[in-house]
C-alpha cells in the first residue's frame, strides 16, 4: 500500500510539474512587444527600463504579477502587465532568466 501511494504520489508531481513548465520559445516570441524598453537580449535600452537577461524567474513572475494587480505601480508596467495571463508570464519570466545562461 505504501508502495502504491508513493507512485502515486510522484505520479503527480511529476503532472503538476510538466503543466506548469514554462516555454522560453513562447516567451521569446511574446517578447517582441518588450524589445523597445528591455531589448530582445534582455538589456534595457532605456534609463528607466531594467536589465531582465538573467534576472530570476520567481522575482520576474511576482513583479509582473504585482503590476498586472495593482500592487505594483508603473505608467508603462501597469498597462502592459493587464492583459497577461499566468502562462505568459511564466514564459516571459523563463526566457529572460535563460539570457543570463
Amino acid at each position: 500500500m505504501k508502495l502504491f501511494i508513493f507512485a502515486l504520489s510522484v505520479l503527480a508531481f511529476g503532472f503538476v510539474c510538466s503543466a506548469s513548465a514554462a516555454d522560453i520559445a513562447k516567451g521569446r516570441a511574446k517578447a517582441i512587444q518588450c524589445q523597445a524598453c528591455h531589448g530582445m537580449d534582455g538589456i534595457a535600452k532605456i534609463p528607466e527600463a531594467p536589465n531582465l537577461a538573467g534576472q530570476n524567474e520567481d522575482y520576474l513572475v511576482k513583479a509582473l504579477k504585482d503590476f498586472k494587480s495593482g500592487a505594483r505601480q508603473n505608467d508603462m508596467m501597469s498597462v502592459v502587465a493587464k492583459p497577461l495571463s499566468d502562462d505568459d508570464i511564466a514564459n516571459f519570466a523563463a526566457f529572460y532568466h535563460s539570457l543570463g545562461r
